[in-house]
């Protein structure tokens, strides 16, 4: 019988090995300090890799598995490679993302990339409180058609939250349907309708007058953007927040995306059974079709003829 993985384990070898660190024996205390420093990187590496990068040699680390009661050094591992794939990422600490900071060019460059994505992915979170996120919900679950429009960078994020979110509410539209713009399928947008509008600096000439017309039509206008005052007459009745604050020229989107990650689960839980039972019947009719490769025979590759 698996022993269920017990999330906490990994944070309880953590620091029962920080409490023993000082008494370890030279070599051992170099490879624990590794396992401290490193905890993602030794869950998945085998361990010739992990001994190269300690410092240290194979055998040290299987000695030090048994020196915390472990029979070697895959079940020492184990806790660390699971934990990897849970929700516990951030008791893991961020000691990796300063040892990143002190490498090469790349690792410096990789490390302010990453802190920066870390940042404004919390930020943009904890502006998204509760009672905005229930009243924009309320308000696309209740209209009678929801449009989603975005243009240039933004449209990536539009399509695919559409894409995932028609699921869940099939009242979701995506314009422009074509290569036109947004206002031409915005015609006979009303008071029963809301529109989603996604935009930052610097804001797409197509999206304002979109949102300029749904707002004059007495729809109800839903904004994500950067800023709570992106151009005169642009007026929504809900809005969210991200922080886009970039380390290139152009702006970073994380924040943005983790918005619609979290607004998707919450369209998800609104449609309750008759959204499982609708994703469900997308499931199955993309299994009829063969829309996801089974990997049960390679694909054939054209053969040349002989020059």
């Amino acid at each position: 019988m698996t022993t269920p993985f017990d999330p906490q384990q990994a944070n309880r070898l953590l620091s029962t090995i920080k409490s023993r660190i000082e008494t370890l024996p030279p070599k051992l205390k170099t490879a624990a300090k590794y396992v401290i420093d490193s905890p993602g990187d030794f869950g998945l590496d085998p361990i010739r890799v992990s001994a190269d990068k300690a410092g240290v040699s194979p055998n040290t680390l299987t000695r030090l598995a048994e020196v915390f009661d472990y029979p070697g050094f895959e079940s020492f591992r184990a806790p660390f490679r699971a934990a990897l794939v849970t929700d516990r990422e951030a008791d893991l600490g961020m000691d990796w993302l300063d040892q990143l900071a002190t490498g090469d060019r790349t690792s410096a460059l990789q490390a302010r990339a990453a802190r920066n994505a870390l940042n404004i992915t919390a930020r943009s979170l904890r502006l998204m409180t509760p009672e905005r996120t229930a009243a924009l919900i309320a308000a696309m679950t209740s209209a009678r058609h929801c449009f989603i429009t975005a243009s240039r960078s933004t449209h990536a994020l539009a399509y695919y939250f559409h894409y995932v979110g028609r699921m869940a509410l099939p009242t979701l539209e995506l314009v422009p349907r074509h290569m036109g713009d947004a206002a031409d399928d915005l015609l006979d947008i009303g008071p029963e309708d809301c529109l989603f509008a996604m935009t930052f600096a610097p804001y797409s000439t197509s999206t304002i007058r979109a949102i300029r017309m749904a707002h004059e039509a007495g729809a109800t206008v839903i904004l994500l953007s950067d800023s709570d005052t992106i151009a005169p007459g642009v007026q929504a009745d809900h809005q969210l927040t991200f922080s886009a604050q970039s380390p290139h020229h152009f702006g970073c989107l994380s924040g943005a995306m983790v918005i619609l990650e979290s607004l998707l689960s919450h369209l998800i839980d609104a449609g309750g059974k008759a959204a499982q039972t609708r994703i469900a019947r997308y499931e199955s009719l993309r299994q009829d079709n063969g829309v996801y490769w089974s990997g049960k025979r390679l694909p054939r590759a054209p053969t040349r003829p002989p020059e």
